[in-house]
């Protein structure tokens, strides 16, 4: 596969002023949306262990809100200065219309946010697929993405999943998989040694994600989706039908009648009783709860 790289860069040279947009989404992370946002950005990191000194991570772009929310608060945990650190900006263009394209780089370069670009054929590649072509579409952008950012010397890449999409993807598992998992806030790279994959946005709520693009009147990519990309770019409402939406509406309806029921769900995960569970996996390893009986 042939690829092209641009680098889109927030220097001095490049850009002579700050933008006011960028002036009132960082104040409003500062401010406003401290609590809510960058607090448990900061907890997520410390608890979970997801930085180390001298790291250098890619912080991988989709152009929606929650990776453009991510790469602002990585700058803004930078600029704290607690922990050195190298970032890079990575966005992958798998083959997205002119006006996606374009909405990710003025989001950047409003946001401040010094992005590079390098492009694939993903959506070529899965627009033959019948079955299952998102599941593979995910998998060949990981694998993508891991490859440049070691390509770039990075050590990790950071996605931008939230809270919501954990206690969202336990239920889906559970209801639709037959399977009690979860979305791990860090995971070591199976394909690409030494790369580690890390989720600093694991405590953050979608709501607040919102709250805060809707504050700062921002406009970002809404679904990357090469099949329902005529939606993208300014319906930020609007979602597929899924089982991830009818999961969401499940736990919405579910709340009605237990407020705590998304913590109780998040927080499962952590109150495992591996005395009551007649099957487990450990490193690939089925064992029975007969072994120890």
């Amino acid at each position: 596969m042939q690829e092209t790289e641009l680098s889109i860069s927030n220097t001095v040279s490049d850009l002579p002023r700050v933008s006011d947009i960028q002036k009132e989404a960082e104040l409003s992370i500062r401010k406003k949306f401290h609590r809510q946002i960058f607090s448990p950005f900061a907890k997520a990191c410390k608890n979970y262990q997801l930085i180390s000194e001298g790291d250098h991570i890619a912080v991988c772009i989709s152009g929606g809100k929650d990776s453009m929310l991510m790469a602002k608060l990585f700058q803004e945990l930078q600029r704290h200065r607690k922990m050195r650190f190298e970032l890079t900006f990575l966005v992958m263009d798998p083959g997205y219309n002119r006006e996606n394209r374009e909405l990710i780089e003025s989001n950047a370069r409003d946001l401040g946010v010094p992005i590079t670009i390098f492009e694939s054929d993903i959506f070529d590649a899965v627009d033959t697929v019948e079955k299952s072509p998102c599941y593979l579409c995910a998998r060949m952008r990981r694998g993508y993405l891991y490859s440049k950012a070691r390509e770039m010397g990075c050590n990790k890449i950071a996605l931008g999943h939230h809270y919501d999409d954990v206690i969202e993807t336990i239920l889906m598992a559970l209801l639709y998989g037959a399977q009690i998992q979860t979305m791990m806030p860090k995971l070591h790279s199976t394909n690409f040694e030494g790369m580690e994959l890390i989720r600093p946005m694991y405590l953050i709520r979608e709501s607040d994600i919102l709250a805060w693009r809707d504050h700062n009147r921002l406009r970002f990519l809404q679904c990357a989706c090469h099949f329902t990309e005529a939606c993208a770019a300014y319906r930020n409402d609007e979602e597929s039908n899924s089982k991830r939406l009818e999961t969401k509406k499940l736990i919405a309806e579910l709340k009605k009648n237990n407020p705590f029921v998304e913590t109780n769900i998040f927080n499962s995960m952590e109150n495992v009783n591996v005395d009551t569970v007649l099957t487990y996996k450990k490193k690939g390893v089925r064992h029975n709860f007969l072994e120890e009986y």
